[in-house]
């Protein structure tokens, strides 16, 4: 029985067969880089929050440092520091509302 022959030859691969192999290692391929984690800096959301936080927390305080100053040398204690600290935050969001309806690039 050892010295019988198989009924049927091995197929030979099909080009097609082939074909559809190097199909599937390149969509794997594809898959795996797409599935790998980026390496990137801050999104544009990321970017956009820092700067409205720059935004808010420069113009307070430096409309609360000015309005000091100006306090220290007229003597118009409270009155320069709380005109200036408003005037600061009325700057701050008035960027923030220009930046919130600027159309994207």
């Amino acid at each position: 029985m050892s010295d019988e022959q198989p009924a049927r030859e091995p197929i030979a691969e099909d080009a097609r067969i082939d074909a559809l192999e190097a199909r599937l290692k390149a969509a794997r391929e594809r898959e795996e880089e797409r599935n790998r984690p980026q390496v990137r800096g801050a999104d544009a959301n990321e970017k956009l929050g820092n700067r409205v936080l720059a935004d808010l927390i420069g113009g307070i305080l430096g409309g609360g440092l000015i309005g000091w100053v100006i306090d220290q040398f007229a003597g118009t204690t409270p009155w320069g520091l709380l005109v200036m600290l408003f005037l600061g935050m009325a700057v701050a969001f008035r960027n923030i509302f220009r930046m919130a309806n600027k159309r994207p690039d």
